[in-house]
Parts: C-alpha cells; structure tokens; sequence
C-alpha cells in the first residue's frame, strides 16, 4: 500500500500536525513530516479525528434491501466519518443464530467501506421467550460481544436476568432498548402536553425509565454489563447518573437527533419526525446535552433506521418509526455540543470513537491518532456550513428530519486502514 500525508491537520482539534500514513498504519505525526513517495492531503486547518464507531446502526440486509443493503449503508458510514459501525439483529431472518450473524459480518468485508460488527438478538426471533444462541454467536467467526433486541423492548425481568448471567462469562453486554409495551400501546408520539393537544397517544417517560431502573439493578445483582440504547428523557440520565455513582457497570448512548430536536416538531404530523423513543421536550434535550456532556451519557450513536419513500410517505399513523443519521451525526453534534460550548473535539472524539469501540470491544478501532495505530481516521471541514440535501445521500433511503436545514461540518476524507474511502467528500 501507498504512503499518504495529511499537512496541517488539526489532531483531535489541537495545534496543526502532520500525519505519515504507511500502509494500514500511522507512521508518524509531528510538525514538517516529508516523504517523496506519498501523495499529500492538505488538511489547510481542518480536524482530524480517529475513525468514528457507531454501536446502533440498521444495515436491514437480509431481508429489508428495498430499504438499505450492508453495501449501502458502509458507504453512507464511510460519507459520515465511521470506520465501524454495529449492525442491529433485526433483520429478516433475525440475527440470531451464528449463520446469520456471520453472513452481515462477510459482507461487510467485502463491500470494504467500513468494518461491520453484526449484534446478535438476545431472544429467538425478538420474541422475548427464550435466548438466543449467544455463547454461539460469540464464538462464530463474527465474534459477537453485543446482544439486543432493540425495536424491541427485553421486558421479562428473568429473560433479561439470565441474558446478562450468560454474557458475563465472554465479557460480552446486552444493550436494551428500554420501553415498557403495556405503557406504551398505542403510542404515537411523546406523552406531554403537544400529544393531548394534537390527540395522539402518548409515549410516557416512565415507560423507559422503570425499565431503565429494573435493568440497572438486575446488572448489579448478577455482576454483569448492561448498555441503554438510544436514552432519551431527563428522568433516564437521573437514573444512570444514580447507577453509576453505585458503580453498577452501566453505559448509555444518545443519537443526534434526541440532541437536537423536539416534540414539537410533530405538530407538523410530517411522518419523518416519528421515531422511537420519541422526540421529547426541549427540557429533556438540554438534560440529555448536559449529561453528554459530564459523561453520564457515554457516545453518541446514530440509531441510522433506513425506511422506503412509501413507509415514510403516508399519514402519521401508518408511517414507520426512525430516521437515517450516519451521514449527518457528526454534523449535528458539532451544532449541539461543540458550537454551544459543552464539549471540545477531543471530547467529540471520546463520545464517537474511544468510548463506542470500547464498549463493543472493536479492534482497531478508537484508537489514538499516533505513530504505531490504525490509520482509521477521519478529516472534517468544521468551518464549512451547508443545507442538508439527502438527494446526494449514500445511503438507499432519504428519511432525513434536516433535509433543507442549515447544518455545520463536512467530512471530507475517511482513512479505513490507510485506504480512503472518501475523498473530497467523495466515495471512492
């Protein structure tokens, strides 16, 4: 493989820097690198980051092409800054025998955009009667470490007891998507004051915070690691801070658009809002930024849900719930926590790569932008601000909540072990 050199590169938004890249790894960073051999990448001040890791991405294949294929969303990671993303298991066959895990896990290293770590489904078929084949997936050649329903809520208090027993023996974690069924049938959207204005049924905080709570304490009593997907109310972040002071093993994501949008918004009963969990208040946005922030909450992942035009285009409730995030997270996160002050690019770094690579325990990944690590990196033009167009997207489906809003930072290049796999805000 060829040598590159990245010029004045912001490392981790520090001073500029320049980045030897030989081969899958990095040779050398300092100031006045030279090497005739190696093509140059001026960075002329932009930020350079490690890989970003997304810990909850919907790849749908198999089962679900018409709405993403594992080719089509590692490219649309690949646009979006990520050297490794986790595949959810809800797919069509379930991921949740060893076979199914290691076909996404071989088409992701074929396709070669980004590196693809399927999450093996707790339950058989999601249907929260009987675990999977954990110890079976883990010890496939995908080598599964994370197990989650998520779409899903693991409501049994002994299924998910004897979940978090059996991968404590691996090391391995459950990721729960917390949300109580009874509380929330029928649900449409937040449980406030926009739901009983608008007439929609409500999706109550409490439904995800008495899982929350149940799960922390199940984790403790048997020793085990626990990981709250997508958390996204005020009263949630009290619950993780409360565990974590107890030294439960706990960690918790937020996706980018919990940090950003309100329920607000479905007053325009526009179907590309409806997510789940819902969008919340503005109250439960700055609480969910703040604990970002001090480290109660500990990434940011993209819950990247592709739908077809035809499951999005219909009326409020008929429309699927989820939103496409991979190619615009690390733009929204600059808007809400870098631009607002609450987290430096070092910080960015942490909540995007260090930390999801290490709960999911991905090698190679997270790592730091030194000499003798993968060069899995990403360049961003913070300064550059533009409108959303998902016409352009990589990704096979459009549902953008920001289509025509104005959002900061663009990724120019992606590095996966020394090979780009965007340029210029190309793919290659």
């Amino acid at each position: 493989m060829s040598k590159t050199l990245i010029r004045g590169a912001k490392v981790l938004g520090g001073e500029p820097q320049d980045v030897l890249i030989d081969g899958a790894v990095i040779e050398a960073v300092g100031s006045g690198l030279s090497d005739e051999g190696a093509e140059v990448v001026e960075a002329g001040g932009k930020v350079l980051l490690p890989g970003l890791v997304d810990l909850h991405t919907h790849l749908r294949e198999p089962g679900r092409e018409d709405s993403e294929t594992v080719l089509t969303g590692t490219r649309a990671a690949a646009s979006g800054g990520y050297t490794a993303v986790f595949a959810m298991a809800n797919t069509f066959p379930v991921a949740d025998t060893a076979g199914v895990v290691e076909q996404v896990y071989r088409l992701g290293q074929e396709h070669g955009y980004c590196d693809v770590q399927p999450i093996g489904a707790v339950t058989v078929g999601l249907e929260g009667k009987k675990l999977a084949e954990l110890g079976a997936m883990h010890e496939s050649a995908a080598g599964v470490t994370v197990f989650s329903d998520d779409g899903k809520c693991v409501d049994d208090a002994v299924i998910m007891r004897r979940a978090l027993e059996y991968v404590k023996a691996f090391g391995g974690v459950v990721a729960q998507h917390a949300q109580e069924p009874r509380l929330t049938e029928g649900a449409q959207m937040n449980e406030g004051v926009v739901s009983a204005e608008l007439g929609l049924g409500g999706w109550p905080a409490v439904a995800e915070e008495s899982i929350i709570a149940r799960d922390v304490l199940l984790a403790e009593h048997v020793g085990s690691r626990v990981h709250i997907c997508h958390l996204s109310t005020a009263g949630s972040v009290e619950i993780v801070r409360w565990a974590k002071s107890r030294g439960i093993d706990v960690t918790a994501e937020v996706t980018p658009h919990h940090l950003l949008l309100t329920d607000e918004l479905v007053r325009t009963y526009n179907p590309v809002y409806k997510v789940n969990p819902p969008l919340r208040t503005e109250r439960d946005v700055l609480a969910l930024r703040e604990a970002l922030a001090d480290g109660t909450i500990d990434i940011v992942a993209t819950d990247h849900a592709p739908h077809p035009h035809e499951d999005k285009d219909c009326e409020w409730a008929a429309a699927a719930m989820g939103m496409v995030g991979l190619e615009t997270a690390l733009s929204v996160v600059q808007e809400t926590m870098v631009d607002t002050g609450l987290l430096d690019w070092a910080g960015v770094a942490d909540r995007m790569s260090f930390k999801p690579a290490r709960i999911g325990q991905a090698k190679g990944h997270g790592r730091p932008v030194s000499a003798g690590e993968p060069a899995n990196l990403t360049l961003v033009d913070t300064a550059y601000r533009g409108s959303v167009d998902p016409a352009g997207f990589a990704s096979r489906s459009r549902n953008t909540p920001y289509e025509g809003r104005e959002l900061p930072g663009r990724v120019t290049h992606t590095w996966l072990r020394g090979r780009a796999t965007l340029v210029d805000g190309k793919l290659t």
